[in-house]
This record gives C-alpha cells, sequence and structure tokens, in this order.
C-alpha cells in the first residue's frame, strides 16, 4: 500500500454489497491469450479482508492468477481468507504485520514486522512466503538484510495503478495496459474500482499476448508459473 495508512472501510463495504447484489458478475468465459509471449505480475497489496471474496471470484473468472501481499495483522485475523487465496490459485507474499514506514524503525522491530508475518501466514495456511513487499516501497540497508535473513526477495512494483489515491476504474486498466513482459503492477486488496477493472485487464492483457505470472523469488520479476 503506498500513500494510505488507513483501509477504506466503505469502499469494501460497497464491493461485498456489489458483489450480493451481482453487479460485479463478469463474462464465464475468461479472455485468454492464445500464446503466452510474456508474463506481468498482478499483485494486490493489504489483504486478507472481508472483500477479498469478490477479488478472488474476479481473478478466477478471468481466467487470472496473482500475487497477494498480505498484511501479517489480517492473515492472523481471516485466515479462511488466506487459505482461500491459495485454493484459488493465488500467490501469497509478506506486506509487514502492521503496515508501518519500515525505514523508521529499529532493526529489531523490522525483524518483529516480517518474522511475526511469515508466521502469521504460515499459520493461516498461506504456506511460508518467499518474497517480500515493504509498505509504501521504502527500504534501505536493514530492511533488506532482515529480509533476506528469513529468505525473502524484496521486491517493488514497476507500474502504480494509483488505486489507492481513489484512480477510476478506466485509469486501472489503463494502468495495466502499460505492463511490458517480467512487470508487476501494484493493485490493492480493498478499492472497488480494482474489482470492476480485472475483467478488462484480462482482455487487454490477451490481446497483447501476455499471461499473468508469478513473480520469482530468484529475480523479482514475472515469469511462467511452476
Amino acid at each position: 500500500m503506498k500513500g494510505l495508512a488507513l483501509r477504506p472501510l466503505a469502499a469494501a463495504s460497497a464491493v461485498v454489497a456489489l458483489a450480493a447484489a451481482g453487479a460485479l458478475a463478469v463474462d464465464t468465459a475468461p479472455a485468454r491469450a492464445a500464446a503466452c509471449n510474456g508474463y506481468v505480475g498482478l499483485s494486490f497489496d493489504d489483504g486478507p479482508s472481508g472483500n477479498t471474496p469478490a477479488l478472488l471470484n474476479a481473478l478466477t473468472r478471468n481466467g487470472l492468477r496473482a500475487t497477494m501481499f498480505n498484511e501479517g495483522q489480517y492473515a492472523a485475523a481471516n485466515p479462511a481468507q488466506v487459505r482461500a487465496q491459495v485454493a484459488a490459485g493465488m500467490w501469497v507474499g509478506n506486506h509487514s504485520y502492521t503496515h508501518p514506514h519500515l525505514t523508521q524503525l529499529s532493526q529489531a522491530q523490522v525483524d518483529s514486522e516480517i518474522s511475526r508475518t511469515q508466521q502469521a501466514i504460515a499459520g493461516a495456511g498461506g504456506g511460508t512466503p518467499r518474497i517480500f513487499r515493504p509498505p509504501y516501497g521504502e527500504t534501505n540497508a536493514t530492511v533488506r538484510a532482515v529480509a533476506t535473513k528469513y529468505g525473502l526477495t524484496q521486491v517493488t512494483w514497476d507500474v502504480d495503478s494509483q488505486d489507492w489515491n481513489g484512480a477510476s476504474t478506466d485509469a486501472i486498466v489503463a494502468a495495466a495496459a502499460r505492463l511490458t513482459n517480467g512487470q508487476l503492477i501494484l493493485m490493492h486488496d480493498w478499492p472497488a474500482n480494482t474489482v470492476a477493472a480485472i475483467p478488462r485487464i484480462a482482455q487487454g492483457l490477451a490481446a497483447r499476448g501476455l499471461c499473468a505470472g508469478m513473480i520469482s523469488a530468484q529475480t523479482g520479476r514475472a515469469v511462467a508459473p511452476g
């Protein structure tokens, strides 16, 4: 998450309500590329939450897989949603425990943020993460060293959808259209506009011969799932 400290609960509630009403229904025939001429990484920060089911539904119905950078506090509070992420074919990454500005913390505090999240995600059934996204994309030598201690590859993003900043559905779709092979896009678990953008993101990727891939723990880039 970048630029926001608090989750807008109203937005999450709106998405859940829309999903319940069927307003977020998408094509049952997902748009797929005839061949994968490249891979991009779709990533969603700040989950899991009450909005996660609507997000997972939109992704799976459109044939997309993504990486969920979960906060430890929410993984501990919503273990069923972590398991749902994995069951839907998503990958799970570490996004710290409480989403602080890690560069302002001591090494011991950074260690706590990262290690507790590893434990919370594993305890919820999400496996042991191998990739880590620092909150706000902020990092330094201390953060990198602690991530390495826990076997984590630090990744940020190439394209910021600005969904955290109230970007429209059209703007989010346009941001995804800038992705090229190997690149990652930053999105979030909670915005209604992000869920609404997913069918068009899938169609746009397919039209360009790009597929949704996994984020490599070796390179931090999007690669073929496997």
